[in-house]
């Protein structure tokens, strides 16, 4: 088994920022150190003097598009797109086409994953009006777990039935993830903006017509179900500081039933951004106010929002580049992702450790994953070796994902990743892939 020691480093992990060495031995993580670990025999050793230790990102919502639309993205761009972004691991959505509502479906989509993805996989079965059934047959052995959309989004997957709802959080007992609008409010709201503006609605609208309403009337029924059956939910890219009172941080994460995910498009943009930059920061759930931004943040500080994510969701650039009514939702993160969360840590608004915990040890511990999430001796080996001072910019020549653009674009950041490892093998370095060797499909100790 090839070793290899990263020495010098500063490692933070578990709320602690200390300078040590940590030894590679095959997929895992041998020995951590402060002091000086015997270099003897070691096949490789980093000098990383200077540079942040971090394990990898675990990014529990992503939208690869594979298969059906890898016009936009697909499992082998993403993928590499996302470890060049310190992300080792990713959880993928069911919206693909076909939707993923059958066990043999999602059979297939891990086995394009094994042949492609350079990064760790899992993916979620996906809920519909009609296949209880279906849902049922999932292993929480190797699946992360079953995603509800409560409100329309990319995809014709709408759940919206509440008998339907009902029956599903009280016979699953695989974690039930949700996109919460309420689809009822969201059509009131856009045939009012319809009559008033016709086609041209402007972007501003848009936090308007997926409002603060729609938003908490989805999330507070998906909370009463998950409290009246037990039902572990977790729902997904928090928008609304309203939605906030929902959740109870007095717990630790491991003892909740109820938690929530907070996107860095939510705690980056404002509706402010829309002027600027129109389609490209259209989402669903939509960017909202500034106070809710600083809401998101705070709730990220105090544990009421439990882990952090992309919601990764590339479309072209000709499809974003049209009127609102046509531009589809979503945008591509998991490159600068990180960068983003290191920004904000630059500016105050939170620890480097706190960001570390909520991208890599709470999603850990909130999915129950087999062995990833910590710098622990015995765990994977997936780590992220960042410079926090360098200053470059986000232009067309170094995305990577494969629709070619970045709502991050003229941005300049001032941290970079150097070097990405997962399963103890060096994916990433410096700008560059390394091919040779895809990732694992993750496992859950459940």
């Amino acid at each position: 088994m090839k070793t290899i020691l990263i020495k010098n480093a500063v490692l933070i992990n578990e709320n602690k920022t200390f300078e040590g060495n940590l030894l590679i031995e095959g997929d895992f993580i041998k020995k951590i150190s402060v002091q000086p670990i015997n270099e003897a025999g070691i096949d490789e050793i980093i000098d990383a003097k200077g540079s942040f230790l971090i394990p990898g990102l675990i990014d529990d919502q992503v939208h690869f598009r594979e298969p059906g639309l890898t016009h936009k993205a697909n499992l082998r761009t993403e993928s590499r797109a996302a470890v060049a972004g310190g992300i080792t691991s990713f959880m993928e959505m069911p919206n693909t086409v076909p939707n993923t509502v059958t066990q043999d479906l999602l059979q297939d989509k891990y086995d394009l994953a094994a042949e492609s993805s350079i990064a760790n996989y899992s993916f979620f079965f996906g809920a519909t009006n009609d296949n209880l059934d279906e849902v049922l047959k999932t292993n929480p052995k190797d699946v992360c777990g079953i995603k509800v959309f409560m409100g329309s989004s990319t995809g014709n997957m709408l759940v919206d039935n509440r008998k339907t709802l009902d029956g599903l959080f009280s016979e699953c007992e695989l974690l039930i993830a949700t996109h919460c609008e309420d689809e009822e409010t969201i059509q009131k709201n856009l045939a009012y903006y319809k009559e008033k503006y016709h086609s041209n609605i402007p972007i501003s609208a848009h936090p308007l017509i997926r409002n603060v309403e729609a938003c908490y009337k989805s999330s507070s029924m998906a909370v009463e179900l998950a409290t009246k059956h037990n039902a572990k939910l977790h729902i997904l890219h928090i928008s609304t500081e309203k939605e906030l009172a929902l959740f109870d941080n007095s717990k630790p994460l491991s003892e909740k039933r109820i938690t929530s995910e907070g996107c860095v498009h939510h705690a980056w943009f404002s509706d402010k951004d829309y002027d600027d930059k129109g389609t490209f920061i259209k989402w669903n759930p939509a960017v909202k106010s500034a106070s809710d931004r600083l809401a998101i943040i705070e709730a990220i500080n105090n544990n009421t929002i439990d882990v952090l994510a992309s919601d990764h969701a590339p479309h072209t650039l000709e499809e974003k580049n049209n009127s609102y009514l046509k531009a589809p939702s979503g945008g591509p993160l998991v490159q600068h992702a990180l960068l983003a969360w290191l920004e904000l840590v630059k500016e105050g608004k939170f620890t480097l450790e706190h960001i570390v915990q909520k991208t890599s040890h709470d999603v850990a511990t909130l999915f129950e994953i087999s062995k990833r999430g910590y710098l622990r001796e015995g765990y994977f080996a997936d780590l992220v070796l960042v410079d926090f001072d360098n200053e470059w910019e986000v232009t067309k020549d170094n995305i990577m994902y494969k629709c070619g653009w970045s709502p991050f674009e003229g941005t300049q950041f001032t941290t970079k990743v150097e070097k990405t490892f997962v399963n103890g093998t060096l994916v990433y370095d410096n700008g560059n892939i390394i091919e040779g060797r895809n990732g694992k499909r993750l496992l859950f100790e459940r």
